[in-house]
């Protein structure tokens, strides 16, 4: 698109005046290159500005007047009238002529006044607020309106009589006072100060244990990724098959072992819903000969409860293991030792629990709901035995030891399971059970 000249909005050039001695930088005459050319290009741009951008255009057609009125200029008749009313002074201080000093000084005061006033103004501007010189000209009111009032409603004159009547010798005992009281202030002041030094010391203390806690959360993040990462590298082959050898499975024990006594309950419940979704805790179905995991067809790999081999054996690595508060939803715990572990508040749903060991675990506040403490038919279902073998499909020690177990508060327990606890639980279980367990037998037998 071209520019019409038409279409310039440039200003219209005036009369010549009569330039002044002392120029603020207005007329065009005295605009640097600069400012013309800002001035030209916002005249320019102002015919192709769309409407949402005019006030942008304006502004800094503003900013632009604002720079050009900051500016200011002495021409060189004003320096050479100046320098003329100094050396008149300097005659008369050399004549010791009074009329002559005293002109030349006028002269020179005005003159000097008149090329500092702008560069005084600016300074001002620069430094100090409008909130400081308003507070600055109250002040100055202030102490003005205090004088005033002392001097015309007569209550200086009456202080003044009031000092001359005081016996300033007897006074000395009062500046002792004074004295004594200044010095229990500086002590006053002196245990404030330590308080406060004490205060940010322990603000300092906090925030720094606030940092290394999230180090630590940090660091145990990236110990937790290398581990998933290593496991994973140690059970899949090159196409990602589950082709685990001996050898591989007691590392890989070890490894989780070695890291679940090196991170929280947090981490310990990550480590698990990794390890029981990539089917690592579950017992596989095996090849007799070669031990490798058989698919089942449908895209996964055939579970075997009752002789299956488990890539990683939990065993008891979490026996009062402090789980607490954690996510364990769809987590396989199956013949896992969790003797006095701390579940409380764990969301359990869809875990499986059948044969694990829940002697005095804390179960308290969990979420139960599709949770699994056994296998068969309820009537038949009994706690996991160290003699008799589990039968899957009459249910006949399958179930899960939860003697002494506390299930205060659990949320969502099914009636099954409810049945199930007040059944092998004990005396101790059964109070805590939900729902209570009125009517169930005892079959523990204490």
């Amino acid at each position: 698109m071209t520019i019409e000249p038409d279409s310039l909005n440039l200003p219209v050039p005036e009369e010549k005046l009569p330039p002044d001695d002392f120029e603020t930088g207005v007329s065009d005459n005295h605009l640097s290159s600069e400012t013309l050319a800002t001035q030209q290009a916002l005249s320019a741009i102002a015919s192709l500005q769309s409407p949402q951008n005019k006030t942008a255009l304006q502004q800094a057609h503003s900013s632009v007047q604002q720079n050009i009125s900051n500016q200011f200029t002495v021409k060189p008749r004003a320096l050479l009238i100046t320098l003329l009313a100094i050396a008149i002074t300097f005659v008369g201080l050399i004549l010791n002529n009074w009329i002559i000093g005293v002109f030349g000084t006028v002269i020179t005061l005005m003159l000097s006044l008149a090329m500092l006033l702008p560069w005084l103004q600016y300074l001002v501007n620069e430094w100090f607020s409008s909130l400081d010189k308003t507070l600055l000209v109250a002040f100055l009111g202030l102490v003005v309106a205090i004088i005033g009032s002392l001097k015309f409603t007569g209550v200086g004159y009456r202080l003044l009589l009031w000092g001359q009547q005081i016996n300033w010798e007897a006074s000395g005992t009062l500046a002792e006072w004074f004295g004594a009281l200044g010095q229990i202030l500086i002590a006053v002041i002196a245990v404030y100060v330590a308080w406060r030094q004490y205060v940010i010391s322990k603000d300092l203390t906090i925030q720094q244990n606030l940092l290394t806690v999230q180090q630590n959360i940090i660091t145990q993040q990236q110990t937790i990724d290398s581990y998933f990462q290593g496991v994973s590298d140690l059970v899949l082959d090159e196409e990602g098959l589950l082709e685990d050898w001996p050898q591989e499975r007691a590392i890989a024990e070890g490894r989780t072992a070695a890291i679940f006594s090196s991170v929280d309950g947090s981490g310990k419940a990550k480590i698990l819903r990794f390890l029981s979704r990539s089917k690592l805790l579950t017992p596989l179905k095996r090849d007799r000969r070669l031990g490798r995991a058989i698919l089942n067809g449908v895209g996964g790999y055939a579970e075997d409860r009752l002789e299956g081999v488990r890539v990683i054996d939990l065993g008891v690595m979490l026996a009062a293991a402090d789980l607490s508060g954690n996510d364990l939803r769809w987590t396989d715990l199956s013949e896992a030792n969790l003797v006095r572990a701390n579940l409380s508040g764990c969301d359990l749903v869809k875990a499986n629990l059948a044969r694990t060991i829940l002697y005095d675990a804390n179960l308290s506040n969990t979420d139960f709901n599709g949770t699994r403490l056994f296998y068969g038919s309820l009537d038949q279902a009994s706690p996991r035995s160290r003699t008799i073998p589990p039968n899957y499909e009459t249910g006949e020690c399958t179930g899960a030891v939860i003697e002494n177990a506390d299930f205060s508060n659990v949320q969502r327990m099914s009636e099954a399971n409810r049945y199930y606890c007040c059944t092998w639980g004990g005396e101790k279980t059964r109070t805590t059970i939900p729902g209570g367990c009125e009517g169930i037998d005892n079959k523990l037998g204490r």
